[in-house]
């Protein structure tokens, strides 16, 4: 038995993988394209738009909202008509996520704030 070609019990050995110079460049051009690609749409202004849409400013955000901490076995949906008891739970929970960047899951101790229209 060699190191280079292993046979299994009545099997063929197997061939070494060779690749052509045609294989090299063909494997050259389909990692580069994507690569190329990105960065001719970056530099076209069409990859990144919200970071070059930001424009920096010397005023700060001086928003303020009410917070509530989650206590155990409080739910999303539980915190939505607490606070907005006339409102659609569905569209409260929808910004109560937006606002603190969350997807649905909250922990016990969690604080989590509150949108201005809903605060009292």
């Amino acid at each position: 038995m060699t190191a280079i070609a292993t046979t299994v019990a009545g099997a063929a050995p197997m061939p070494r993988l060779r690749m052509t110079a045609r294989g090299r460049r063909a494997l050259a051009l389909l990692v580069a394209a994507p690569v190329l690609a990105v960065g001719a749409l970056t530099g076209a202004g069409l990859v990144g738009d919200a970071v070059a849409g930001a424009v920096a400013s010397s005023s700060t955000a001086t928003a303020e909202f009410d917070h509530i901490t989650v206590v155990p076995g409080q739910s999303l949906w539980q915190i939505a008509q607490a606070v907005a008891p006339e409102a659609d739970p569905r569209d409260v929970i929808a910004e109560i996520e937006l606002l603190n960047g969350i997807a649905g899951a909250i922990q016990p101790g969690e604080r989590l704030a509150i949108p201005a229209q809903y605060a009292d």
